[in-house]
């Protein structure tokens, strides 16, 4: 019986002491720390690890001049209430943090959307602590492609009024959609505090290489350009010291070499009024008195003069749209006539006399240069001239005897067609809105063979016109055949 109340006092004095016990223990506020949803600990107070984070920060701080150092990105921490007493050190989970991940600084995302050759969209994000420093970047690359003084008239309302030639912006304004928002930024990502580094990449890219060309007796930014495969205007961009393509060299110069990359488009719409060479047409008559093959100019030919008006698009200063608004004719052609012996119409072209390939009124809106493709943003050789102004459906024409080769569509050169002169020589004709003549068909110079389009690849009706010598495309630059 002493047992047994023994044994019951000593249960009754487990159950008050133990129960009693629970009834005073209060539960914790702690917090626990997730990173990318992966648990690293539990601390007492959220607010010591961000002040442990922000000391610890001093070198970042230095860095970029910032006051605070932030929490990385991906970071939460969750209030719990625990009756559990185990927490971790805001040292060791400062320590986690760090191998783990970026602390971050308060500025500002960029955000700029391109689209890509297959229509995708594609978004590359821009890191600054000031959102002065993106727009100085914009306001620096708009002074490279349109030049500073020229924008300047154009915002403050100074542009000059066009009484006989000239040209008035009428717009200007960042080809891509771009966004903006305050963001805390890894310290490890490339943040630019500065403008100029930004314009320089925005100008140039990531991979921007330089090489230093030493000029040499008889050379010109133009042939410089090309030997080196890039445009003049890139000569221009990367050798501020010079003005204009027209600049003399000398022997010993040293000038940069450096493709642009650029990665926003400066777009810049424009009204033009110039004047503009018209090139004379060449009249042919056969005499049956004269022997084959023999010719014989009876009147000099001599280019007239129009004063053409037109709007203009370009992209990062190169033109990607051509529209026509007017044209004054101030001077005629002169006809060159050129008798030649026997009357039919060879099948063998001349090799010294062309004719050109639309009518009066055109622009050369690019050239047979090096230069970033507007539309497809790759790096290539223009292969011809890009004709323009002459208005959408004109008339593209032979510019010597030969034979049709080719008369169809390509994906790239769109409606085009393709003339063997028999001589060495060929010419291509591309973007055609139709075409006028078939495989096989004997034509003249100056016979009408299609009409100025934009299909294919193309920004604008124009006609893409090339000269190959000597086999397929081994292309020279048309322009030679024209000096």
């Amino acid at each position: 019986m002493k047992k047994l109340i023994t044994i019951s006092v000593m249960f009754l004095s487990i159950f008050v002491c133990g129960f009693g016990y629970s009834r005073n223990v209060e539960p914790n506020n702690f917090y626990q720390v997730y990173l990318n949803d992966e648990l690293l600990g539990t601390i007492k107070s959220k607010k010591a690890l961000d002040d442990y984070i922000d000391k610890n920060g001093e070198y970042y701080k230095k860095k970029f001049g910032v006051d605070k150092i932030y929490s990385p990105k991906g970071l939460v921490v969750k209030k719990i209430t625990t009756y559990d007493n185990k927490v971790s050190s805001i040292s060791s989970i400062y320590k986690k943090l760090s191998k783990k991940a970026d602390f971050t600084i308060s500025g500002y995302e960029f955000k700029i959307k391109k689209t890509t050759d297959d229509e995708k969209i594609e978004t590359q994000s821009v890191y600054v602590l000031d959102k002065t420093i993106f727009s100085d970047a914009i306001k620096k690359l708009i002074d490279t492609f349109i030049g500073e003084d020229k924008y300047k008239a154009y915002v403050d309302g100074t542009q000059v009024k066009i009484e006989t030639t000239g040209e008035n912006i009428q717009s200007v304004y960042v080809n891509e959609d771009i966004t903006v928002k305050k963001s805390n930024i890894p310290v490890n990502s490339m943040i630019y505090t500065d403008h100029n580094d930004l314009a320089h990449y925005l100008l140039y890219g990531k991979e921007h290489k330089e090489t230093i060309y030493e000029v040499r007796a008889g050379d010109t930014i133009e042939n410089v350009a090309f030997n080196n495969k890039i445009s003049p205007e890139e000569v221009l961009i990367s050798n501020t010291d010079l003005t204009g393509k027209n600049n003399l060299l000398y022997p010993g110069q040293k000038l940069i070499i450096s493709e642009t990359n650029p990665q926003i488009g400066i777009v810049e719409e424009s009204y033009v009024v110039q004047d503009i060479e018209s090139q004379y047409g060449t009249e042919e008559r056969y005499d049956d008195n004269m022997v084959k093959g023999q010719d014989k100019v009876i009147q000099q030919g001599a280019n007239g003069l129009d004063r053409i008006s037109q709007k203009e698009k370009k992209i990062n200063g190169t033109i990607v749209y051509v529209d026509r608004q007017d044209k004054t004719v101030l001077k005629d052609p002169i006809t060159k006539i050129v008798v030649k012996g026997n009357k039919y119409i060879p099948e063998v072209g001349s090799t010294t006399s062309w004719g050109w390939p639309t009518d009066s009124g055109w622009t050369i809106s690019s050239g047979y240069v090096w230069r970033t493709n507007p539309v497809t943003r790759k790096r290539e050789l223009h292969g011809g001239l890009d004709i323009s102004g002459t208005g959408y459906g004109s008339k593209i024409y032979a510019t010597n005897n030969g034979t049709v080769q080719e008369a169809n569509y390509h994906y790239s050169y769109g409606n085009h067609v393709i003339i063997n002169h028999n001589n060495g020589y060929l010419t291509l004709y591309g973007h055609m809105s139709k075409i006028a003549v078939k495989k096989g068909d004997v034509v003249s110079r100056g016979q009408v063979i299609g009409y100025v389009g934009m299909t294919g690849v193309a920004t604008g009706p124009h006609v893409h016109y090339e000269i190959w010598k000597g086999c397929n495309y081994c292309r020279i630059d048309p322009m030679t055949m024209y000096r």
